[in-house]
């Protein structure tokens, strides 16, 4: 019986997600540049018969290594620099997520904001600025771009589909939980069975 009343309140907190997610959160563009680890070991001789698995091993772990020095104050202050952007130290490395791809020598770099143009050249920034300072830092490393960044031409976030989605199940969840807490609360006789429930006596007669 209640069906329709479920159904109504789960649209309206469907559209009450939407127009939240449109007029209320910022969306975020995500650019990203991508590099390949090499080490003193894959770079002698200049061909892939030289490289073994200890090799590919070795720039996996420094893979880490690279992250935590573009992570670092000196690696970001000049990539604010290079970059032109009027950010702390601190908020651009809140922009900023690193992480290896499938578990291999190659990291990829990805930065979020909301001006997609600004991703695009923080992103450029750190692909020229990273590769000098692991080849200062550490010897007979360096990190070579294997990706270039691009303008982001739609946001990776918020996502509207998702968002919806939840608003309805949130909708959904809450008008079903009250109809239900309010019929086992209900004490009020409305039918025969109610009536048997609460005493054995037989109904002789009932009032329409």
């Amino acid at each position: 019986k209640k069906t329709w009343l479920v159904i109504l309140i789960a649209i309206l907190c469907a559209a009450l997600a939407f127009a939240g997610t449109y007029y209320l959160i910022t969306p975020e563009y995500e650019s990203s540049a991508m590099f390949y680890v090499n080490n003193g070991s894959l770079s002698q001789g200049g061909s892939s018969s030289g490289i073994s698995s200890g090799d590919l091993t070795v720039s996996r772990n420094l893979v880490e290594s690279y992250i935590i020095i573009l992570n670092t104050r000196e690696s970001l202050n000049e990539v604010i620099d290079y970059a032109g952007v009027d950010y702390s130290y601190k908020t651009l490395k809140k922009m900023i997520s690193s992480s290896a791809v499938n578990n291999t020598e190659i990291f990829e770099v990805v930065v979020s904001s909301p001006d997609p143009q600004e991703a695009q050249e923080i992103a450029s920034a750190i692909a020229h600025v990273l590769p000098q300072r692991i080849s200062s830092i550490i010897e007979n490393s360096s990190a070579k771009v294997v990706g270039a960044a691009t303008i982001p031409t739609e946001p990776s976030s918020p996502s509207y589909i998702k968002n919806t989605i939840i608003g309805f199940l949130i909708g959904f969840v809450l008008v079903v939980g009250f109809i239900v807490l309010r019929m086992l609360l209900d004490v009020t006789i409305h039918s025969e069975e109610d009536v048997a429930q609460v005493c054995h006596y037989p109904i002789l007669a009932q009032i329409p």
